[in-house]
């Protein structure tokens, strides 16, 4: 038996996503078009969501994703932080490196989770809470890749499935990250940072089967 559901929730979560897939705004015309519904009702769905901030209408009138998601967004990560750590914790012994899971921070990457080997003599400090550019270091670099329908083409040929740096973001440090996919709404990626001069072979692999435990543990 089909689960009874709410039309105009249904139609306000689709409004957030689809004003959350445009950098531009929507007008009410463009959303009631793509809704399928009247702008009566599209007027209504904004007005609603404008109250809870989680929407905004511009001068010009375009609808844009509002100040109010940040604060939901904000205990997303606790959540994901949660689901991760078996994943991590396992990584960081197996590689015996500080392992991170990074996600998408407007134009950066923070690191939400981090987990360090209780084995080692020694291993790289990395914070949660640690910002950098997407396009530095191997977690900004592996979450670049996952958006692009053809990956990058690596020096020695196709794309791997991961990033690999050294140097980028520590001198002396060297990284490998995968990219989080299939996993709806959160973009993202695992991998470790360690005191090498290269990455050992294995450890790309090894981060590409966390990322996807950690994929499935999020789905």
């Amino acid at each position: 038996m089909t689960a009874e559901t709410s039309q105009t929730l249904d139609r306000g979560l689709r409004v957030l996503k689809l004003l959350a897939d445009t950098d531009h705004g929507l007008t009410v015309t463009e959303l009631s078009h793509k809704l399928g519904v009247n702008r009566t009702v599209v007027y209504r769905l904004l007005a609603t969501l404008e109250q809870h901030a989680l929407v905004r209408r511009d001068l010009g009138g375009r609808a844009r994703v509002g100040l109010g998601v940040l604060g939901l967004g904000r205990q997303v990560h606790p959540l994901v932080r949660e689901a991760a750590m078996p994943a991590l914790r396992s990584l960081a012994e197996d590689i015996g490196a500080t392992a991170h899971l990074t996600l998408v921070d407007g134009a950066e990457a923070l690191a939400v989770a981090v987990v360090e080997p209780t084995w080692t003599d020694y291993h790289v400090a990395y914070r949660a809470g640690f910002r950098h550019p997407l396009e530095r270091g191997a977690a900004g670099k592996a979450i670049l890749s996952a958006r692009q329908q053809v990956p990058p083409a690596e020096e020695d040929g196709e794309w791997p499935g991961y990033a690999l740096t050294h140097g980028e973001l520590e001198a002396g440090a060297c990284g490998a990250a995968a990219p989080l996919l299939g996993v709806t709404g959160v973009e993202g990626s695992v991998g470790v940072v360690m005191l090498a001069e290269v990455v050992p072979e294995r450890v790309g692999e090894r981060v590409m089967d966390a990322a996807r435990e950690v994929a499935e543990a999020l789905r």
